[in-house]
């Protein structure tokens, strides 16, 4: 097997190693069947090539013995590192997990049941290789259901790219191919890992999509279904949240708070003027009760933008993480 590591890096047992050119992270739930062809797969897919490169599997709380046979073989494997995560987390845990582990220069990520094909990996390295930030599969001849798989992904594509403003064909694509520098800055929660490429673009990324191949299951049987769509749908509304207000999150809770307070003042003003200058009573109009709550909501939403803003202050400044991203820096004797 070829050498998977070059010289400059410490390791998690405290040994200088030596960093991949490629990380092949694979979160891993219920798959022990499938385990064995997947990483002989990527393995003699990379070793085609000039890359050297590392397997990490993320053993998401299996039950079915795919941590035991990852241990075993990561004692056995140079090029296979397993993360054992204590319990069942889910699919973004564990892709962040394989991120947070990932020593290599380019991060690749793929499903464990077999259905991405692991021979397409060099196809995204290449077109990564073009200066894209990340490389996203689009499985555009899907081995799936259409009823309950296709038709649903469908909508949520659309879906996902108005709202994000990123086009893709294939969000729910797990083959994708990243630069490191990139998933460093991206923090995923929730069910986020779907929406790493509306992450990335809010990153200033460079994104791009290939066809990639899909193949039908041959083990075991999916983990995805119409339940998962309600969380999906409240992530959306916080990436979209995230894209178009998160430095400015005054924005929008003050705009509304305005308008709310307005609209209230706006009724409390005529009421005043039906009591005082009409002399008819106003104590049994439901208008009395909008003007208060309307004039209240205003006041909490405007609250909860000065809030969002400290936060949000909070958030950049205790991190150093500045509101914006440098793609490269151009000329002589620049600090």
């Amino acid at each position: 097997m070829k050498s998977i590591v070059v010289a400059g890096s410490v390791g998690q047992d405290g040994f200088l190693v030596d960093c991949p050119d490629v990380s092949v992270v694979v979160p891993v739930y219920n798959e022990v069947e499938s385990l064995p062809y997947l990483i002989e797969a990527i393995a003699s897919s990379l070793q085609q090539s000039q890359y050297s490169y590392e397997i990490i599997c993320v053993d998401d709380g299996s039950r079915d013995g795919s941590a035991d046979w990852l241990k075993q073989q990561a004692l056995l494997r140079p090029d296979l590192r397993a993360v054992l995560l204590r319990r069942n987390y889910g699919q973004t845990a564990a892709m962040a997990a394989g991120f947070n582990y990932a020593l290599g220069q380019a991060i690749v990520t793929l499903d464990g049941d077999l259905q991405n094909d692991p021979a397409d990996i060099l196809l995204l390295l290449a077109k990564l290789k073009e200066g894209y930030d990340l490389v996203s599969g689009w499985r555009h001849k899907r081995q799936d259901a259409a009823l309950t798989r296709l038709l649903p992904s469908k909508i949520a594509n659309w879906l996902i790219g108005r709202v994000t403003g990123v086009q893709l064909h294939d969000y729910g694509c797990s083959l994708k191919a990243y630069n490191a520098e990139l998933v460093k800055d991206m923090h995923l929660y929730g069910e986020l890992h779907r929406f790493l490429p509306a992450l990335a673009f809010i990153e200033g990324a460079r994104i791009t999509e290939l066809p990639v191949r899909h193949h039908a299951r041959r083990f075991g049987k999916s983990k995805y279904g119409l339940w998962r769509t309600f969380r999906v749908l409240m992530d959306l509304l916080t990436i979209w949240f995230m894209k178009t207000f998160l430095t400015r999150p005054m924005h929008v809770f003050g705009l509304f708070g305005l308008a709310s307070m307005l609209l209230g003042t706006a009724i409390g003003l005529y009421l005043t003027f039906l009591k005082l200058g009409l002399g008819q009573s106003i104590g049994n109009r439901p208008l009395l009760i909008l003007a208060v709550v309307l004039f209240i909501a205003g006041v909490q939403l405007f609250s909860f933008g000065l809030l969002a803003e400290l936060l949000m202050r909070t958030y950049h400044e205790s991190q150093g993480r500045p509101i914006y991203r440098v793609r490269e820096v151009v000329g002589k004797n620049i600090k």
